[in-house]
């Protein structure tokens, strides 16, 4: 049991008469056990975060004899710049089938491209349009999750990440993105 003693010290003999202090006795258990109480509330009532978390299967470095071709005509590519920008293609980068565009990210930025180029290429070739992503030195982790957001919104699930060129390097410093 805590107890708080406030009693005063004082001298057992000689000296001057003094009428005695009565001792003031607090019994702290009844607020230990409140404190305690509290404290386990709190902890039982609070919701913990969960970590948000997207599963990424990335394939063997070594493993190259698997990788298939694939069509220009289904193909997008995706360049991630700084500043919270895209730029983005159709085709090869040698020869692209649309020309360069800049963007952002949102429902009018790549996500409109996105979804645009893939109802085309599903009506063209009856298959998913495949998004190949090319992160550069200059975008941020931020960029690259925004990206995986927007695929994930549009109902992408053929993409790639890839290392970017360093012809697509300087197509990102022509527009100033890199």
């Amino acid at each position: 049991m805590a107890e708080l003693d406030t009693s005063g010290g004082g001298k057992k003999g000689g000296g001057k008469v003094r009428s005695k202090k009565a001792s003031t006795r607090v019994d702290l258990t009844a607020m230990v056990d409140l404190a305690f109480l509290l404290i386990t509330f709190f902890i039982l009532t609070t919701t913990l975060q969960k970590p948000k978390a997207m599963d990424l299967t990335m394939p063997d470095k070594d493993d190259n004899h698997n990788q298939l071709p694939v069509p220009e005509t289904r193909t997008m590519t995706v360049l991630l710049g700084k500043d919270n920008k895209v730029e983005w293609y159709m085709g090869l980068p040698q020869k692209p089938l649309t020309a360069p565009e800049v963007t952002g990210f949102g429902k009018n930025g790549i996500r409109q491209a996105l979804f645009d180029r893939g109802k085309e290429v599903l009506a063209r070739s009856g298959k998913s349009m495949i998004v190949l992503i090319k992160p550069s030195d200059k975008s941020t982790y931020a960029d690259m999750v925004s990206m995986m957001d927007e695929l994930n919104i549009v109902g992408n699930e053929s993409r790639a990440i890839v290392d970017i060129s360093q012809l697509e390097i300087d197509l990102l410093k022509r527009d100033n993105l890199y």
